[in-house]
Order: C-alpha cells, then sequence, then structure tokens
C-alpha cells in the first residue's frame, strides 16, 4: 500500500543514494528513528481558564534522543526547538505531540499526559496551550520534566521536523 510515509522514505533513500556510503547509512538509519524531547524547568503554573501551562526557568537547551539500535542523543537550543510548530504539513501544527508532564507538587510527584500546541518562548518562560489527555494538572509546581513525543512524524531529511534537525545531528555523520 502507497502511503505518505512511504513515498517519502522513497524520495529520501533516492535523495540520499548520490551521497557517500557513511553518510547513507546514518540517513538510513533517520528513516526509522524515532525521537523523544525532554525539557526541564525550575517551575510551572496552569490557567485552568485558558488552558495553558507556563514552565518558569525553562532550560535553554532542550534534550533529544533516539532509542536502540540508533541510538542517537543530543540537544538543541530551546529556541530553535519552538519553531517545530510554524510551518509544514509535517509539523507540530498540523500533528501536536503528546508530552508527559512530571511535576512536583508539595513534594508528591504528579504525571499528567498532555498535548502541547503553541509554545510561546520569553527569555527563560516557554508556554503552552494544553489538551489533557490524562491525569490532573496542578495550578503549580517545582522541578519539571516534560517528555514530548513525536512518534507518527516522518524522519526523513525531505520533511520539515527532519530538516530542521538534520542540523543537529551532523556533528554524528562526520
Amino acid at each position: 500500500m502507497t502511503t505518505r510515509r512511504n513515498l517519502l522514505l522513497a524520495a529520501s533513500t533516492l535523495a540520499v543514494a548520490a551521497v557517500s556510503p557513511r553518510v547513507r547509512s546514518v540517513h538510513a538509519a533517520d528513516e526509522v528513528a524515532d525521537f523523544l524531547f525532554v525539557q526541564t524547568a525550575d517551575a510551572m503554573s496552569y490557567d485552568k481558564g485558558t488552558s495553558k501551562i507556563t514552565l518558569e526557568g525553562v532550560s535553554g537547551s532542550t534534550l533529544f534522543f533516539s532509542d536502540r539500535p540508533e541510538r542517537i542523543a543530543g540537544n538543541m537550543k530551546t529556541a530553535a526547538f519552538v519553531p517545530f510548530w510554524s510551518k509544514g504539513k509535517d509539523s507540530f501544527l498540523s500533528d501536536p505531540p503528546n508530552a508527559d508532564l512530571s511535576i512536583l507538587e508539595g513534594g508528591e510527584l504528579k504525571q499528567v499526559v498532555v498535548v502541547l500546541k503553541d509554545p510561546e518562548l520569553n527569555a527563560d518562560r516557554l508556554s503552552y496551550a494544553v489538551q489533557v489527555i490524562d491525569g490532573e494538572l496542578p495550578e503549580k509546581g517545582a522541578d519539571v520534566s516534560v517528555f514530548i513525543d513525536i512518534i507518527g512524524m516522518p524522519l526523513t531529511p525531505l520533511s520539515y521536523a527532519g530538516v530542521a534537525r538534520r542540523a543537529y545531528r551532523r556533528a554524528f555523520l562526520y
């Protein structure tokens, strides 16, 4: 069956065929790699009326890693991560990611699964519109970790997300 993903994978394979074998093997891994992104912050607040969370003291770096067999890991500036929502049919704009928020509320760990939309970064404050999938967001919390899942987005060099991430992986190519 021909799907958009199969077409993108085939086009990616043809585009990569002209480059060196070493680069080709890394790009082959790109076709099947799924990445998880992690953001951390000192604190968070949740406005139930607007369904918006604000991460206070968010780290300037967003971590990313893939599962085996690729085992690709690195970090990127959080300011460079936010544009993944901005454009393209393969962006987070058209297919917002799920995320697991781990929050300490009064010494108790809260786990909440949400869909993240419309990020806004202002210095070390990062806000997202959220749709709660599972759990209950506290009004305030500390020591926040946000685990962002992108399963379902193509990782080929031809997708918007692939092009944006490719620059961060170049260190692994050479």
